[in-house]
């Protein structure tokens, strides 16, 4: 992986460890992304938060330009912002949508999310850990490109 890997969570997940437990676990977000640094080793990673939707797709623009992969947790970006939709169909390598519960056993507002029919995989319902499986998915399919 050259130009690296970005990590970028959407509104609220700032708040992990503290809201609702029940449904995202006691994990804080300082903790998945030393989990995510673990997991990619020495290949160069971009861990970001934001509660602002601009900002999210400023930084999805500054991925399309410098990043190989893309890990999302779009947060509830998912299922309204056209805007984080048209940002995420100019990126061109591995997309991996992340969420933290399994949207599709929730209520009915949180099932169909915008950002998959662009996404390589999703990943949800798997917790904290599923951003580790995510990254490494996502070194997996940088590689498996470039063979």
């Amino acid at each position: 992986m050259s130009r690296g890997l970005y990590v970028l969570n959407g509104p609220n997940l700032n708040r992990l460890g503290l809201r609702e437990p029940d449904i995202y676990g006691h994990t804080t977000l300082a903790q998945i992304e030393a989990m995510c640094r673990e997991a990619v080793g020495d290949a160069p990673l971009e861990f970001r938060q934001t509660n602002a939707e601009y900002q999210l797709i400023d930084w999805i623009h500054e991925a399309c330009d410098r990043a190989d992969a893309l890990v999302i947790n779009p947060a509830g970006l998912s299922f309204r912002s056209i805007p984080v939709l048209d940002a995420l169909k100019m990126f061109s390598g591995p997309l991996i949508e992340l969420h933290i519960s399994n949207i599709h056993a929730r209520d009915e507002i949180y099932r169909t999310s915008l950002v998959s029919p662009v996404a390589t995989a999703v990943i949800c319902g798997l917790g904290a850990r599923g951003y580790d499986h995510a990254v490494r998915a996502a070194l997996d399919l940088v590689t498996d490109r470039a063979v």
